[in-house]
């Protein structure tokens, strides 16, 4: 009796977890523009719909704005709960090159060239990032399976 970890499919799981990642980064780093209620009113001609349903604007706007807040904080929380669990090396690479303000400007040359040290090389750093990407996946249930 055996447990066999699942063959992924490399590129669309990298995808996914690449997806993910960049979603971290705007809920992390982005303001939240929260909802208004309209308080002026329309020119325009309203036609009445169905009278026995009631609308409350303003409480529908409070819980946008109060879900959203509270998923975007769970979805960096569970994010960075799984890139702490990582080894060292597979935490700080997805760290310095995903999960930084400046990743956009950062490609993985910087990274396995300057920010470790020592510097280590690219073929060595694809490694550690596709085990980094494959824990994520699994981790955070992105992870894409391979048709058999």
């Amino acid at each position: 009796m055996g447990f066999e970890l699942p063959e992924l499919d490399r590129t669309a799981t990298q995808a996914a977890v690449e997806a993910h990642l960049e979603t971290y980064r705007l809920y992390k780093y982005l303001l939240f523009d929260e909802r208004e209620a309209s308080i002026t009113s329309s020119s325009e001609i309203r036609y009445h719909g169905p009278t026995n349903e009631t609308s409350d604007q303003t409480g529908n706007i409070a819980i946008y704005n109060v879900d959203q807040q509270r998923y975007r904080k769970e979805f960096c929380e569970r994010t960075e709960w799984a890139v702490k669990k990582l080894p060292s090396m597979e935490r700080f690479l997805i760290e310095e090159r995903y999960m930084s303000k400046d990743s956009e400007y950062i490609n993985d040359m910087n990274v396995y060239c300057f920010k470790f040290q020592p510097p280590i090389s690219h073929v060595k750093y694809a490694k550690i990032r596709w085990k980094a990407f494959y824990r994520l996946a699994l981790t955070l249930n992105l992870a894409i399976t391979v048709k058999n």
